[in-house]
């Protein structure tokens, strides 16, 4: 099992960077970071960590298609696995919905998994060949040529998908893994994992071989009931994207979230937290002891054949950022990282 750090990069950049080259000493297998206009930019931020550290993989998880063209996409990684001496991946997908909205764009009427797939076409081109004729229906080049060459032979990209059932098969038939977001449940990773398979199977592969992730809130620390509090800070933050499919792979019935969404997108983040209830959160996130958390990895997520634990960590800092909750007794990221080393990988082999 692979365990990576997902950092939203909200923290002073110093700080971030020295929570990397943790992670880097650790043996984490990547870092990946939300490619999106609310927090700090992720490609800067690992331009400068590539430098600084000497095995630990970076890159978008995700890159959204639809407000980042793909060829843009294609160059920033290029670049960034020339800095890292080939230690650049992406994890490409439509977009965040409520970022979309934000930018006036409906994203029903985007065809998100088409031009996800499309996007995935060019970015692969760019990356392999250098340049790229192509006349698409969302993405048209005419002898389109960058200078910005991987060093790796064959740069990892994998699609994110959360509802399915056609994007975890395009994942599993078209690119090289898939990041399921937002899932805790065994339910919710046997769905996922059958339709990667069948994917993959479809082309030909080794369903096994590829890289399947889940992308999980997470905290930890020896104070159980603080790290759980943690993660109830931030559940409805992130449920909010969950669509009502997955919702209810994961136990949870929509119309027990909606008031929390509500309260959430008026701007009342308090009210969200209040209506959070603890079991609620527990269902939707990853959080205790180690032990804790060893255990529902184990039982929930691992027995589907997800390879790769993405861990979103949620401390202190963060909780106050994003709600004004000051949460005494929350393990600090540097902290839950050595966790997770010391104790949930050794638990996980």
């Amino acid at each position: 099992m692979k365990f990576s750090y997902a950092m939203l990069p909200d923290y002073p950049l110093q700080e971030s960077l020295a929570s990397i080259r943790l992670a880097d000493e650790l043996g984490f297998y990547a870092c990946y970071a939300a490619d999106e206009t609310w927090h700090k930019d992720m490609w800067l931020l690992f331009a400068a960590a590539a430098g600084q550290t000497e095995r630990i993989r970076f890159g978008p998880s995700v890159a959204p298609v639809t407000l980042r063209e793909p060829s843009l996409i294609a160059q920033a990684v290029a670049t960034l696995d020339e800095l890292s001496d080939g230690r650049a991946e992406a994890v490409l997908s439509s977009g965040n919905f409520g970022l979309l909205a934000q930018y006036g764009i409906d994203w029903a009427r985007t065809k998100p998994l088409s031009r996800t797939k499309e996007a995935l076409a060019v970015v692969r081109t760019l990356l392999d060949e250098g340049t790229i004729t192509r006349e698409g229906e969302f993405y048209s080049y005419n002898g389109l040529f960058t200078f910005a060459r991987p060093v790796q032979d064959r740069v990892p990209l994998k699609l994110g998908a959360m509802r399915g059932p056609r994007s975890f098969e395009a994942a599993g038939e078209l690119s090289d893994g898939c990041h399921h977001a937002l899932s805790y449940t065994r339910e919710a990773y046997d769905y996922a994992v059958q339709h990667i398979r069948a994917g993959a199977e479809k082309a030909g592969k080794d369903w096994t071989s590829l890289d399947i992730g889940a992308w999980v809130v997470f905290a930890t620390g020896p104070d159980s009931a603080a790290a759980k509090d943690a993660a109830r800070s931030m559940v409805g933050i992130y449920a909010s994207s969950m669509p009502e499919e997955q919702l209810i792979r994961n136990g949870v019935d929509p119309g027990e979230l909606k008031p929390i969404v509500e309260a959430i997108g008026a701007g009342d983040l308090a009210r969200g937290i209040e209506l959070t209830s603890p079991e609620l959160a527990d269902r939707l996130s990853i959080a205790g002891t180690p032990e804790e958390c060893a255990e529902k990895i184990h039982s929930q997520i691992a027995p589907s054949g997800v390879n790769h634990i993405i861990c979103a960590l949620t401390d202190r800092t963060l909780v106050k950022a994003f709600t004004g909750r000051d949460l005494v007794g929350v393990a600090d990221v540097n902290a839950q990282l050595r966790l997770i080393h010391d104790k949930i990988m050794p638990a996980l082999p």
